[in-house]
């Protein structure tokens, strides 16, 4: 693969000579480089996840489409621990669930749910999944969460609840309820079962599972200690316009894909 390349930058004034310089995601020349690109996010991404302990056992899958065939994605290996994936572990998978390219067993959940989003959604790039300790403690509660704090109104009125759990997803017509749950919005609580998250950048569906698994921590914890107050909802509103937008979700996983950059640069062999 080729060498990690940094975003654009590009300069905004400010008053007086004060400039802030702003990283956008990057935009490729040409489909070859842009396939390099999401699939070196997709490795970082796992090793992020294992760094916050989303990465019980063979439970998981973060994907992104492929950019030449957007009817295929990118997945990873099932049985392969999040900490150790690399770029050339990854595997591209057709609409019929068949390996393309890449070496490994496909997780029939991440079939089922990936490819049903994949195909409702078009403007979806990547969309993450994993049992997360606090997703999963909220999720049994079937409920939606709270405007409790500022990062919490990310996803104020942009998250659903799928609240009909029959066990592990394994068949398409789940997947596709699961995908009509969802909507257009960017989150949803799996009752019984987790969290999953889509941005139209690997970095923004990685960030959103991040912060709303803290989201769900948050209020486990507020509950627990008292009966919180929840934001109005017009400063709800007007919040969530502020923190849960695409390029913010991009812009707010660089620290992490900066740290995993410099610690575990073998994530891109």
């Amino acid at each position: 693969m080729t060498a990690y390349k940094r975003p654009a930058v590009y300069d905004l004034p400010r008053q007086g000579h004060t400039v802030l310089r702003w990283e956008q995601p990057p935009q490729q020349a040409t489909v070859e480089l842009e396939r390099v690109q999401r699939k070196q996010s997709l490795a970082a991404a796992f090793r992020v996840f294992a760094r916050h302990g989303f990465d019980m056992g063979g439970a998981g899958h973060i994907t992104v489409r492929d950019p030449g065939r957007p009817d295929h994605f990118w997945v990873n290996p099932v049985g392969v621990y999040f900490g150790h994936i690399r770029v050339s572990d990854l595997l591209l998978v057709n609409p019929l669930g068949e390996i393309v390219e890449g070496e490994g067993a496909l997780n029939l959940a991440a079939f089922a749910i990936h490819a049903a989003l994949h195909e409702a959604r078009p403007e979806v790039v990547a969309a993450a999944h994993a049992h997360s300790l606090y997703g999963k403690a909220w999720s049994s509660l079937g409920r939606l969460l709270d405007p409790l704090t500022q990062d919490a109104c990310a996803f104020y009125e942009k998250h659903a609840l799928f609240d009909q759990f029959s066990g592990v997803v394994l068949g398409s017509s789940e997947g596709a309820r699961i995908a009509q749950t969802l909507g257009q919005h960017p989150a949803l609580i799996l009752q019984n079962h987790g969290l999953l998250t889509v941005g139209q950048t690997v970095e923004a569906a990685a960030w959103r599972f991040i912060a709303m698994d803290n989201a769900a921590q948050t209020q486990l914890l507020a509950e627990a200690a008292g009966t919180p107050r929840p934001i109005p909802p017009d400063v709800a509103r007007h919040t969530a316009r502020q923190v849960g937008t695409e390029f913010g979700g991009w812009f707010s996983f660089q620290p992490y894909h900066a740290r995993i950059l410099r610690d575990e640069p073998d994530f891109l062999d």
